[in-house]
């Protein structure tokens, strides 16, 4: 999927060289940062939040709470499934309390959305409907032609949440920020959010007027995929604001990883269901796995009342260890922020 392929990219040999500048230190000390971080990590992941039932719903901080596990639609309306099929799957989804449901103006250009019009049909008010606008489609008043026509391909008069789907580079924040304003002023959304942020996309987003009114940032994040937990998951967490884990099963790949399956017999479930828990163990975290077929969907769904074991989560921690990659750009970003806050004050 493109927008997947823009947000997995490995750390190149002008980033890493790039760290090494901008730190100014040496590879051992790399390593030892590396070998505290993991060592942070594997402490947070035991003793967090993650022996009571707080993973199963989320609160916004303007006060909206909704289920820590919901539905993407990112491949669905593009002939994997037959439309009836996917269509049940999403009922079955809301059925079973996932009724976050998110997509995109973007996502099978607009089928993605016309096909969850059939679904909430009649069901409007139980569901809570997340859609995002692609970055070209920011300037002028694109934003607000872009949600019009998101509305109409839904078949709804509003959205509770509407993201900006990548950060732009060419256009200001603060021109995106207003257009938000304005539609939410005019109730065509209740929220607005961003996804693919990084940490100092965030910290620019803070800085223009109203842009504090950010209610997520919607970004990969899953076992195999850890690199938001070093900065961006603390920095969202320190602001009340909740993130939203796309790709929360990998691409599927973890859904028949081993160590996740033994997990998932001692509590009679999936692996899948286990790597979904996982994700929403923190409660500051909505995962929105995609399935279009019932079963999965069903499977997916006794994440929602899973808790999972201090020894289990350790486990996992050991399984999934955070990659050096992930680590390295985390490190290359704040030096990023550094430099730039450096020569701002200066």
């Amino acid at each position: 999927m493109k927008t997947e392929a823009m947000s997995t990219q490995l750390l190149n040999r002008r980033e890493f060289n790039g760290l090494g500048a901008a730190l100014g230190s040496s590879l051992p000390a790399v390593s030892s940062t590396i070998t505290a971080l993991s060592s942070a990590s594997a402490l947070a992941a035991v003793t967090g939040p993650t022996s009571d039932h707080s993973g199963r719903t989320v609160k916004f901080h303007d006060g909206t709470i909704v289920p820590a596990l919901g539905q993407g639609s990112a491949r669905l309306a593009q002939g994997r499934h037959p439309q009836a099929v996917e269509e049940e799957a999403l009922r079955a989804g809301l059925s079973l309390g996932m009724t976050v449901i998110d997509t995109a103006e973007i996502y099978g250009d607009g089928r993605s959305e016309e096909l969850i019009n059939h679904v909430i049909v009649g069901q409007r008010d139980r569901v809570f409907l997340v859609s995002k606008v692609w970055p070209s489609h920011v300037t002028g008043d694109g934003i607000a032609r872009a949600c019009e026509a998101t509305l109409a391909r839904l078949g709804s008069d509003h959205l509770d949440l509407y993201l900006l789907h990548w950060p732009t580079r060419d256009t200001a924040l603060s021109g995106v920020v207003a257009a938000f304003e304005s539609l939410r002023a005019a109730e065509k959304i209740h929220a607005w959010g961003v996804s693919n942020f990084k940490v100092g996309d965030m910290e620019d987003l803070f800085d223009v007027p109203d842009g504090h009114r950010c209610a997520t940032n919607q970004v990969l994040y899953n076992l195999d995929s850890r690199g938001i937990e070093y900065d961006l998951l603390p920095w969202c967490e320190q602001r009340g604001m909740p993130v939203m884990a796309y790709t929360p099963l990998g691409g599927d790949s973890l859904v028949h990883d081993p160590t996740l399956a033994r997990i998932g017999v001692a509590h009679n479930c999936s692996a899948a269901a286990v790597a979904l828990g996982w994700a929403i163990r923190s409660g500051n975290v909505i995962a929105i796995p995609e399935s279009g077929a019932a079963a999965h969907v069903k499977e997916n769904a006794v994440a929602l009342s899973l808790t999972l074991t201090p020894q289990e989560l350790q486990t996992l921690d050991e399984a999934f260890p955070m990659r050096s990659a992930d680590i390295l750009r985390s490190l290359l970003d704040r030096s990023k922020r550094w430099l730039r806050s450096f020569r701002k004050d200066g």
